[in-house]
């Protein structure tokens, strides 16, 4: 029944739609799925925190060294070529994690991880773009949302792993089989766009001036959500002095609110439009972290949680949609000219939360960020929203 469904609407916007919203529960899927066994390879490997945290860092520099690679390529290839290159690599690297036996193996496991999840992350927004120019109604945040729905899905299946005792090796091999099995069912049903050749240029460049004022929003985005992950639960730790079951529930309400957010992004996007809706975003960041400063209670803290979850939920699909419109780029160039500012928001500010924490405090490091949302709305007034 679903095959004659598929074939039914094999070449429709349908069909495009589909297959982009797989490609993302993919993404979104097999990452969860990963970082749920982190503490697991972590102890397989005997390692402390810090040596640890250093090994770590191996994905994120995968992923930064490749950005330049990633836009030559979709100026180069399809977008849905792209993507199942992409895809292929980072489900083969997501079951190689669990078998490393040595430090080495890890940091080159999770190089080559890093930058397949560039490839595949930066190919699925291209073309979520693509599909998005075939609608008249905006449909690019419930991309967004499908994917912290996996992330859910697949966190949720990891702790069922974890307390049935199954082996990181054992766990994220199945999940890569499964995952390699639908990118083979459900490429065929992708979009097929011919590439926009681009002047050629250094391998590393800085975004142009028409990208910059996008660039810094999705910089302030990123570096508000990631220092959520990485600081919401302590903060409610150190300064709040919350139980851990109130510190868990503050969490569930952020990403919440995250996907809430995305989900309803679209009609929020038809009924007040992409600049208005970045707009608001700003506001709501900044108003978050403020209420977090302010009144460092449980909660209006959870509150100001939820403020930032719902701020910083839609503002990286809108950032990329309106760029490709207000640019002569190609849709390859201005995601990676955006991406290359945006991932430095999401790998360096979080470490300075940290930094400012241990000289200041954690609440002055959350006015900090109250700030960056201040620079976010400044950004968005600049911009011209295309017809």
């Amino acid at each position: 029944m679903l095959i004659s469904y598929f074939k039914k609407i094999q070449n429709t916007p349908k069909a495009y739609r589909l297959a982009n919203t797989i490609f993302f529960f993919v993404s979104g899927f097999g990452y969860s799925s990963w970082a749920s066994r982190i503490p697991d390879i972590k102890n397989q490997l005997g390692l402390s925190e810090a040596a640890f945290g250093t090994v770590l860092f191996a994905f994120p520099v995968g992923l930064m060294f490749t950005m330049p690679f990633t836009g030559k390529l979709l100026n180069k290839y399809s977008s849905r070529y792209c993507m199942v290159l992409g895809a292929v690599l980072f489900n083969v690297m997501l079951a190689l994690p669990g078998f490393a036996s040595q430090v080495w193996q890890l940091v080159c496991i999770l190089l080559i991880f890093g930058a397949s999840r560039n490839i595949f992350n930066l190919s699925i927004n291209a073309q979520s773009l693509e599909v998005q120019k075939l609608y008249k109604k905006s449909i690019i945040t419930s991309f967004h949302a499908v994917w912290s729905l996996a992330g859910f899905t697949g966190a949720g299946i990891g702790y069922v792993m974890v307390t049935q005792h199954i082996a990181p090796s054992m766990h994220l091999l199945g999940i890569s089989l499964a995952m390699m099995a639908v990118t083979v069912c459900f490429y065929p049903m992708a979009i097929l766009t011919e590439p926009v050749p681009q002047a050629k240029k250094k391998f590393l460049t800085i975004p142009e001036k028409s990208m910059i004022k996008f660039a810094l929003i999705c910089f302030v985005a990123m570096a508000c959500e990631n220092t959520m992950y990485d600081w919401s639960g302590i903060y409610f730790q150190n300064v709040l002095h919350a139980s851990p079951k109130l510190t868990t529930a503050a969490f569930v309400f952020f990403m919440t609110a995250v996907t809430l957010g995305r989900f309803l992004g679209d009609s929020a996007v038809m009924k007040y439009g992409t600049k208005k809706m970045l707009l608001y975003s700003g506001i709501l960041i900044t108003s978050g972290f403020l209420i977090c400063f302010v009144l460092p209670y449980v909660y209006p803290t959870i509150v100001g949680y939820v403020l930032i979850g719902v701020g910083v939920s839609c503002v990286v699909p809108l950032v990329f949609s309106i760029a490709s419109k207000s640019s002569n780029l190609s849709t390859g160039t201005a995601l990676t000219s955006i991406s290359t500012i945006g991932y430095l928001g999401f790998l360096l500010v979080p470490p300075m939360v940290g930094f400012i924490s241990e000289y200041l405090s954690m609440k002055w490091s959350f006015l900090i960020m109250s700030l960056l949302g201040g620079l976010m709305i400044k950004m968005v007034t600049k911009i011209e929203e295309p017809n």
